[in-house]
């Protein structure tokens, strides 16, 4: 499974963390970005992230910046990508079977404490279908107006 995992520089430190949780887990990570602690725009990174998603270069996204929330309105202006802020397994587990959701952003400032749980159900949940293919559908159609 392949992870595309960026962030701005408020998000710096919490990304390594993912990035070291994620492969001692056997996941194939590339890191978008940021590199550094000098200012960056989140919209930016989160774009170069949902492209390869949208793309399906790489299975999933994960996007951190402080709140979480600047990158999941970014990612979301994206054509197919479905990003969503979760903050505890049920959350990420209905994200996955329910929206299919791509992205997952999360707050830096929050602290890494239990996201690795968060990630796992994330990274490991399926998607439902049926009638929620349906409601995807719709959203799909949003895009297209």
């Amino acid at each position: 499974m392949k992870i595309a995992v960026g962030s701005d520089h408020r998000g710096l430190e919490f990304k390594k963390q993912v990035i070291d949780m994620l492969k001692g887990k056997g996941y194939d990570v590339q890191d978008f970005g940021t590199f550094s602690e000098a200012a960056v725009d989140y919209p930016d990174i989160a774009a170069a992230v949902s492209r390869v998603v949208a793309d399906l270069q790489f299975n999933y996204g994960i996007l951190i910046c402080g709140t979480g929330n600047g990158m999941c309105i970014a990612a979301n202006k994206v054509k197919g990508i479905r990003a969503v802020i979760c903050w505890d397994t049920f959350g990420a587990q209905r994200a996955r079977q329910h929206n299919n959701a791509n992205v997952i952003c999360l707050g830096a400032e929050r602290g890494i404490s239990g996201m690795e749980d968060v990630l796992q159900t994330f990274l490991t949940t399926q998607f439902e279908g049926g009638r929620h293919q349906r409601r995807l559908d719709k959203i799909r159609d949003l895009e297209l107006s």
